[in-house]
């Protein structure tokens, strides 16, 4: 009988720690792993990482509301096509997943308005990406914009929402007035070597909504495309590089004191990272922030930070 008892104390601890292993509850040195995609926490001072969702579809760009209790994302749904991609909401702690829209097209990149009533997002609905916009409930969906051609890399604080469009920075102010281009990089839309034309992308805007800092392809050395950072007054004026490393990196982003920029380094020359980076608003201080502990085919994706900058969230995949 005290064996037995024994037994079945010793298949509860077990239990007990492989539930905690895959929720992310154990000390470091583990990476919660479910399924092949997850929606993941990294706390910045401990280096712990918390598995939140976990999904078998791709997730892509994930953007937390000013309430700081929800994310949006898009998340391929019923199929593996861009027609199968959804935007969708979920609770910060990973609960009351929502899907928003549900159609044939593909809908990506959303982005929360300040007041988180409305999403804005991209949909390839007619000849090309446009801009839509619903309220975060779904509902009340229609064209916000069409530059008229490919509109991408959206984002919205306050009243301006910046965009990329024809291979070069835009902004609007979110009543659909005033489109005006930010950035002139050379060679903008031209073809060469890497998988998409030199130019800039993915604009992020400053917290106190006066600067942007966004990619910018400058090389094609690389197929996967040199970048490096830059940031820029709103009104196009005060260009600065940030970087001059020519890495596979982008999808910056501000912290929200405006001190810290975190990045994606996907690459350096032909050597595969997904790695979050940070650096100094001004560029110094560029790290890679990764865990060491972070297997080889556990690839990061789409950072971003907690309100008080204590946190990354970010979408993880299992490359195998």
């Amino acid at each position: 009988m005290k064996k037995c008892v024994i037994s079945i104390f010793i298949r509860l601890i077990i239990i007990f720690i492989i539930f905690n292993i895959l929720m992310g509850c154990v000390d470091n040195g583990v990476v919660p792993h479910v399924k092949k995609w997850g929606i993941y926490s990294l706390d910045l001072s401990s280096q712990r990482v918390g598995l939140i969702f976990s999904s078998d579809n791709e997730i892509v760009t994930l953007r937390l509301n000013n309430n700081e209790d929800k994310f949006v994302f898009s998340m391929m749904i019923d199929g593996f096509t861009y027609n199968n991609s959804e935007i969708c909401l979920l609770n910060l702690d990973g609960s009351n997943f929502i899907r928003l829209t549900n159609n044939d097209y593909w809908d990506l990149y959303p982005t929360w308005s300040p007041d988180d009533a409305r999403i804005a997002y991209l949909s390839y609905r007619e000849k090309d990406l446009d801009i839509y916009m619903m309220n975060s409930d779904g509902f009340n969906q229609s064209k916000f914009y069409d530059s008229g051609s490919h509109d991408a890399d959206i984002y919205w604080i306050d009243n301006i929402i910046v965009f990329t469009s024809g291979s070069r920075i835009w902004k609007i102010n979110d009543d659909g007035t005033d489109p005006s281009i930010v950035t002139n990089p050379p060679n903008s839309g031209e073809w060469g070597n890497a998988n998409l034309p030199f130019g800039d992308y993915d604009p992020n805007i400053h917290p106190d909504g006066a600067r942007i800092t966004f990619e910018r392809l400058e090389n094609d050395t690389s197929p996967h495309g040199d970048y490096n950072i830059f940031s820029i007054n709103l009104d196009s004026k005060n260009e600065t590089r940030l970087t001059n490393n020519y890495y596979t990196q982008g999808f910056p982003t501000w912290s929200s004191s405006g001190e810290k920029i975190l990045l994606l380094v996907t690459a350096i020359a032909d050597v595969g990272k997904y790695d979050l980076y940070m650096m100094d608003y001004d560029g110094s201080n560029y790290k890679d922030i990764t865990p060491d502990y972070f297997p080889e085919d556990f690839l990061c994706h789409a950072g971003i930070f907690s309100h008080d900058d204590s946190m990354i969230y970010f979408v993880g995949e299992w490359w195998n």
